[in-house]
């Protein structure tokens, strides 16, 4: 058995090589080609995409289309609507996909983990099943999803159920 089993597609983020952008929810907002987009929903105030690197199958982000760092720089009609999308991006993950569960929240501020200096709260779907021999062995996770097409999946259902 080897030692070490390799997720190359996440080599260049454990090595910090990112575009130099401010901010890259802001260059999703704005369509930059130095990002990969995998945007799921969008109209004036929100966004909702997949995470390029996903802890889950269906891992989504929502974010405030404006750059925002705080929870308190939110209106209140802003945490409403993020609110709703919060609900809808459920429903949509939960049809598509049909977890057992969901982690859900923030990371804000470095002693959190979080990476990025734009607020976004993330929807993680859990699944019964999660645990396989590669988690166990090294850690290593398999998703056999590909990213493109779940966002396109997922961007039909928001489409449908609005």
């Amino acid at each position: 058995m080897r030692d070490h089993l390799f997720s190359t597609n996440k080599l260049s983020y454990i090595r910090g090589e990112k575009p130099f952008i401010d901010c890259i929810l802001c260059a999703i907002r704005d369509k930059s080609p130095e990002v990969e987009s995998l945007e799921i929903f969008r109209d004036d105030d929100f966004i909702a995409s997949l995470n390029l690197y996903p802890y889950n199958p269906g891992h989504l982000m929502i974010f405030p289309a404006r750059h925002v760092v705080n929870l308190d720089e939110l209106s209140g009609a802003e945490a409403l609507k993020m609110h709703t999308l919060l609900v809808k991006s459920i429903s949509v993950l939960t049809h598509e996909f049909s977890p057992t569960g969901f982690n859900i929240g923030f990371n804000i501020g470095n002693g959190s983990g979080a990476s990025i200096s734009h607020i976004h709260k993330h929807i993680v779907p859990r699944y019964g099943n999660e645990a396989g021999f590669l988690d166990v062995l090294s850690g290593t996770r398999i998703f056999v999803t590909d990213p493109v097409q779940v966002r396109n999946s997922l961007r039909a259902r928001f489409i449908a159920s609005m």
